[in-house]
């Protein structure tokens, strides 16, 4: 009858020939257990495919953050031209209605003028220059002021010239008679004069 190996001695005999096959029994028995483990350097990088590059990523978010910042720049730019405008528009509202009031001027004018020289209807005189002045007072409340256009050199952007004129008074180029007078609304020209320069 054959002797029989105890079981212990084939389960170890077994392990020794799992571990010949799978490479790992060539390791030295003298190695510690943290000896024997295999770095993680050693264990060679899995492809993954379909992952993106990370430097395509970050340029694309920094294409959208400057995207963005141009964006933001082109709003307050838009908010600051709407802020403006409104501040223009409230500031000249009543440009278009002292417009049609300055041919009303020129007439009060006129008639002040003429009827100075008739001591008879003074009384009438005083009446429309009492209207005129509280007229004026209105207006320039406004912000509406004449200018004052002779003796001063001539400005395409304030004078309008309808005449050239010979002049021992004035320099060439000086404003040396006023036609029609000139308003500015504020800091803005709403009608130029109409005058002569000498020439």
């Amino acid at each position: 009858m054959k002797e029989q190996q105890p079981i212990h001695d084939n389960i170890e005999t077994g392990v020794e020939e799992e571990l010949n096959v799978n490479g790992k029994g060539n390791q030295d028995p003298n190695q510690t257990a943290e000896e024997q483990e295999i770095s993680v350097e050693d264990v060679p990088e899995v492809p993954t495919e379909g992952q993106p590059d990370l430097d395509q990523l970050r340029a694309e978010a920094e294409e959208h953050k400057q995207r963005l910042l141009r964006t933001q720049a082109d709003f307050d730019n838009f908010r600051r031209r709407t802020v403006k405008e409104k501040e223009e528009l409230g500031k000249y509202a009543s440009a278009k209605l002292i417009t049609e009031l300055l041919p009303v001027i020129d007439n009060f004018e006129r008639a002040l003028s003429t009827a100075a020289d008739n001591t008879e209807i003074s009384s009438y005189t005083k009446g429309v220059e009492m209207i005129f002045r509280q007229l004026e007072g209105i207006l320039k409340a406004e912000g509406l002021t004449p200018m004052e256009s002779v003796g001063t050199p001539f400005n395409p952007d304030l004078h309008q010239a309808i005449m050239q004129v010979e002049s021992d008074e004035y320099e060439e180029g000086t404003v040396v008679e006023e036609v029609q007078k000139g308003y500015l609304l504020k800091d803005k020209v709403l009608r130029p004069a109409m005058v002569k320069v000498s020439g």
